[in-house]
């Protein structure tokens, strides 16, 4: 299982890199087999180019070789992804994440041309991120499985298209060296059941060693306790995404008392209603 990690912000809206630290050893010792750093869940269209620099050289030095380090790289401007890719140091990072790009809606051929370039310029292997409801273009299992079989350097895709169709496409007909991981917490036990190999999961920022159990007997075949597990977290999968991610795993990170409830704008903390049941949900859980 692997973490899309929040960045914690301080009251004045700065990185709060004490909190971070403690985020980090968090989730080490509650079992996650990875990092994802600067993904979606870290805010990091807010982040500055100078923040992204101090916050990569902090999670290599902190995390010192102990889990690998996903980091997101992506965009909707090729050239400019590759002049990082190219340019910057990817000591430390094990891989990139490479979301589809957003906005201006590229062809299949297109997103296919897109990581095809990312591919041959990256220094380290990558993962595809596909998550439509964000980019606004959703890329088809035939446009996956073609970048799987012709760049062994693309290793996974991270799924959250929320099509089980696709997703099952995708792993019927997948190369070996190439890996489904489930985007979406709430789906993570039945896309395991057709073959996914894990998460990078949201909720593991809260609850790494319980998620991460349901995970492994999953993959052990151990259905039964799994899906128990699954279903004990089915209403806080709502409560964490009804006002928009990360906004809710950082309230029930603020009330577990790991950092401050602050996002930066223009996404804001949860409503009031959504705050006082992820805080009952806390005190039931003996947080």
């Amino acid at each position: 299982m692997g973490i899309a990690l929040v960045t914690p912000f301080q009251a004045d809206g700065s990185i709060d890199f004490d909190a971070l630290d403690r985020l980090i050893e968090y989730q080490i010792q509650g079992g996650a087999d990875f990092l994802c750093i600067m993904g979606t869940t870290a805010e990091t269209p807010t982040l500055s180019r100078e923040e992204k620099r101090l916050l990569k050289e902090h999670f290599v030095e902190r995390v010192a070789g102990r889990v690998p380090l996903l980091m997101g790289c992506g965009g909707n401007n090729t050239a400019a992804i590759l002049e990082e890719l190219q340019t910057e140091n990817w000591k430390g990072i094990d891989g990139i994440l490479s979301v589809c790009p957003y906005y201006n809606k590229p062809t299949q051929e297109g997103l296919y041309q897109h990581f095809a370039a990312i591919a041959k310029a990256s220094p380290v292997p990558v993962v595809l991120y596909n998550v439509p409801g964000r980019t606004g273009v959703n890329m088809t299992a035939e446009t996956t499985l073609r970048l799987a079989r012709e760049f062994e350097n693309i290793v996974a895709i991270k799924e959250a298209s929320g099509n089980i169709t696709q997703m099952d496409d995708i792993i019927k007909n997948k190369p070996k060296h190439f890996d489904v991981i489930s985007g979406d917490d709430g789906i993570t036990f039945p896309l395991i059941t057709l073959g996914a190999v894990g998460v990078i999961s949201v909720i593991g920022n809260a609850l790494p060693a319980e998620f991460s159990r349901m995970v492994r007997l999953a993959l052990k075949g151990e259905y039964n306790t799994s899906l128990s597990i699954h279903h004990k977290f089915t209403e806080l999968f709502k409560l964490l995404f009804v006002d928009g991610n990360p906004a809710g795993v950082k309230a029930m990170l603020s009330e577990m008392g790991l950092i401050q409830n602050v996002l930066r704008l223009p996404l804001i903390p949860t409503r009031l209603t959504t705050m006082e049941k992820i805080s009952q949900i806390v005190r039931e859980l003996g947080y």
